[in-house]
């Protein structure tokens, strides 16, 4: 058996023990309650006739029924396919389809867009609503407790449970393919890196529709206790930890950044921690030395990728080795099963020498098995042999110790939300106004970056930002919408075909680097 949620069936944690906490919802949830809600609605989705190998989309906010959503799935057997409430209806629309979704659970704000696009959508049977049922949805509530003795079923550990849509060479999202052996290792690399015990408490505050959230349920599977925040509020971050005796923070650089500003009083609330976890985005020299002057609280700087369950093959800093941060400026070693080399862009067969920069190549048991119905990129970066080639740009040193130097994608990572340009562009080429546009990212201290358009307009247009960033938000998801706009004659092009982005970012907003 190699079913992913038996970590729920261990008798070594007591059952009365908290795994997860929901300040906003007054809620604990035991590991019995947590195990008895999986087991409800594995039952309750068994009942609508999911069966093994189902795709079921998960359409909600950080919540405990995201997290009971993901073990009810991949309980029975079935394929979990995450979003964020943050979609709107064409984002929602191409991840249903393209997975080929049966089920959907949301809520009622999630009704609401699933309504807009719901003939668009014949392959799903079912809708399930938290809250109450919407209309001819069925109600999260009305599914009846199940036995408790509902084992999990039998599952290889090369079986698909999760489809993970991160941004892709299209500009549309791809889905790349986790298995429940990929799921198993990642979430005992991460235990082990960071040498998780029963008494640690986690605050979380990844989105549960990302891969993020591997690092509270490595929590979980460690028997520990995951605080969660639905949405990153430093005043309340500070307050949780705090009052929850938090011994492991959830971090990226612009959480990072916002620490080192906080009241004086924020040390004495943030007493217990012994590592923070930094990821997403590179963390900047000057705001990782300031961070450990002021706290001293080692940061877990972290590489991976959705199709690598976070470090479930990747590298990060590990609390209690101080030199692999070489300075501030590493992502660390490679950890749990992870193999790491660097390959020449152009040539992925001529592997790079110590110290030169070149594409960043892993191999391991959490990498994707590809990406669905997608042979072509699938090949393209999923290799033979086993190695994942990245698309980042790094330097490895002869100790093994990762930096991180560019990306060789144009991705733009802003406080950890990834946002492909490509994307952004072919909604905003829509606009009447616009002739042609570009989309890149302006590096910011305490984003990391943020998205900026470069826009020609039609002869005799007038637009502004304000009306272009309202014509978005009813499009787009809001950290997908530019934050500046720039009017320009000219685009920079290779050949009058082929955008360069680094010169837009060095002309409009200083390099990336």
């Amino acid at each position: 058996m190699s079913n992913v949620t038996t970590l729920l069936d261990s008798k070594s944690v007591p059952e009365a023990k908290a795994a997860l906490i929901c300040p906003t919802q007054n809620e604990t949830y035991s590991y019995k309650r947590l195990r008895e809600e999986m087991n409800r609605i594995g039952l309750g989705l068994k009942n609508l006739g999911v069966k093994c190998g189902d795709r079921v989309c998960i359409y909600l906010d950080s919540s405990p029924e995201y997290l009971i959503s993901y073990f009810a799935i991949w309980r029975i057997g079935a394929v979990a396919v995450p979003t964020n409430i943050v979609y709107r209806g064409t984002e929602l629309l191409h991840v249903i389809n393209d997975a080929g979704a049966s089920t959907v659970i949301t809520d009622r704000n999630g009704a609401e867009v699933i309504a807009g696009i719901r003939r668009d959508i014949p392959g799903v049977s079912h809708i399930i609503c938290v809250g109450g049922s919407c209309g001819d949805m069925v109600a999260w509530e009305s599914f009846p407790p199940a036995p408790e003795m509902m084992r999990a079923e039998n599952c290889s550990i090369e079986d698909l449970c999760h489809i993970q849509y991160t941004a892709g060479t299209t500009g549309k999202p791809k889905g790349a393919m986790l298995t429940h052996g990929n799921w198993m290792t990642a979430l005992d690399t991460e235990r082990d890196a960071l040498r998780i015990q029963p008494e640690d408490v986690y605050l979380g505050i990844y989105p549960m529709g990302h891969v993020g959230l591997s690092w509270g349920l490595a929590v979980i599977r460690s028997g520990g206790t995951y605080v969660m925040m639905e949405r990153f509020e430093l005043d309340r971050y500070i307050a949780l930890a705090g009052q929850y005796n938090v011994t492991i923070l959830a971090g990226m650089p612009p959480v990072i950044h916002s620490l080192n500003h906080a009241p004086p009083n924020t040390n004495e609330h943030l007493k217990q921690a012994r590592v923070i976890i930094s990821g997403g985005g590179q963390l900047l020299p000057v705001v990782w030395e300031a961070f450990d002057q002021r706290f001293h609280i080692p940061v877990a700087n972290s590489y991976g990728l959705s199709e690598t369950i976070v470090i479930g093959s990747g590298t990060t800093t590990l609390p209690g080795y101080p030199h692999l941060t070489k300075n501030y400026q590493s992502v660390g070693v490679a950890v749990g099963y992870t193999e790491m080399k660097i390959v020449d862009p152009g040539n992925p067969e001529h592997e790079i020498p110590f110290g030169e920069p070149g594409e960043i190549a892993l191999r391991g048991p959490a990498i994707a098995k590809g990406y669905w119905n997608l042979p072509g990129p699938t090949r393209d970066v999923f290799r033979q042999d086993g190695w994942f080639l990245t698309g980042d740009i790094g330097v490895l040193d002869t100790e093994g110790i990762l930096c991180l130097t560019d990306r060789k994608k144009d991705m733009i990572i802003m406080s950890g939300w990834k946002i492909y340009p490509t994307e952004v562009e072919n909604i905003l080429i829509q606009h009447p106004a616009i002739a042609d546009i570009a989309v890149f990212g302006v590096p910011d201290e305490r984003k990391g970056e943020y998205p900026a358009a470069a826009v020609i307009l039609k002869a005799g247009a007038v637009l502004s930002e304000d009306e272009l960033f309202a014509w978005c938000r009813d499009r787009l998801a809001g950290y997908k919408i530019p934050r500046r706009m720039i009017v320009t004659d000219s685009l920079p092009r290779v050949h009058g075909w082929k955008l360069l982005r680094r010169d837009l970012r060095e002309k409009f907003g200083g390099s990336a680097t």
